[in-house]
């Protein structure tokens, strides 16, 4: 996509060649080739529908979950934080919360309001749209679990509402309409007594103890295996401190890959597929990614 062959000029920020370091968790990343802050959803709306078809797009929360390459995303990045940001109550047992809203405040307000099981949402270090997208999960829980319905906009601009039986809907995974993106989802929760703040003490204290919180990182790099769980596997194929680079596997939780500074996308990549192929061969065991790994090579 050219911007100087846009129909119209966004109101929200446009930036060409934008390095994506600065907008994901690992601190890496290659230039986007538009880079896209909306100033509104119809601002949104209207350069979606203005973007040459062929145009890939890609959505980025807090860059949580997500290895963008060393040789950057072509087509157009759409960042949603501080735009779709609103988080309101719907009656008794509603919450509306758009897809920009971090998890973590999702949860500190549920609880708030008494409404759970929620604590678990503070687990998942992305956005809403995120956890949406990939049916992210913590403690437990999983997203989808406690969706009622969830607003979408597509390609063309078009405003939709869908129900979970509009998608498949598994471990880790999302499939529904085609070029079409999450912009808000409605959840359901019950009452809870005060107990529910301090489940979630419990468990903002429990991630600090045992992940590298404060460290660069994508969250949990690989999906847990049925009946197993990948930090075990990881941790017991000797893998834990295993470097590349600036890329180490985190001596805290072994599902994690840290940037302990100066590493590069391809040092990532290069280490995930060194855990990958190392856990396969001790214990026959294929490692699934949960992070996306998107963009190409230097």
């Amino acid at each position: 996509m050219n911007a100087g062959t846009m129909r119209q000029q966004p109101a929200g920020d446009l930036r060409r060649d934008e390095p994506m370091s600065r907008h994901t968790s690992w601190r890496v990343g290659g230039p986007a080739d538009l880079f896209f802050r909306p100033a509104g959803v119809e601002d949104l709306a209207a350069f979606l529908r203005d973007l040459e078809p062929a145009t890939p797009v890609h959505w980025v929360g807090l860059g949580s979950n997500l290895l963008v390459r060393d040789g950057g995303i072509r087509g157009v990045v759409i960042a949603t934080t501080g735009l779709l940001s609103a988080l309101e109550r719907e009656g008794e047992t509603g919450v509306r919360a758009e897809a920009g809203v971090p998890c973590t405040r999702l949860a500190r307000r549920c609880a708030r309001w008494g409404l759970g099981p929620s604590a678990w949402f503070s687990g998942i270090p992305g956005t809403v749209g995120g956890a949406l997208t990939m049916n992210a999960g913590a403690f437990g829980g999983e997203t989808w679990d406690r969706v009622v319905r969830v607003e979408t906009l597509s390609r063309g601009g078009e405003r939709r509402e869908r129900t979970p039986a509009d998608y498949e809907i598994g471990y880790r995974s999302v499939r529904g309409p085609a070029d079409e993106w999450f912009v808000a989802a409605h959840f359901h929760f019950e009452p809870e007594s005060e107990a529910s703040i301090e489940r979630l003490n419990e468990l903002v204290e429990r991630r600090k103890a045992t992940q590298p919180i404060g460290l660069p990182s994508c969250g949990s790099v690989f999906r847990n295996p049925p009946g197993d769980h990948a930090a075990r596997l990881i941790e017991a194929a000797g893998l834990k401190g295993r470097r590349i680079g600036g890329a180490v596997v985190s001596e805290k939780h072994a599902n994690f890959i840290i940037n302990d500074g100066g590493a590069t996308a391809a040092d990532i990549e290069a280490l995930i597929d060194l855990v990958q192929a190392t856990v396969e061969r001790e214990h026959g065991v294929r490692l699934r990614h949960e992070v996306r790994i998107v963009g190409e090579a230097a």
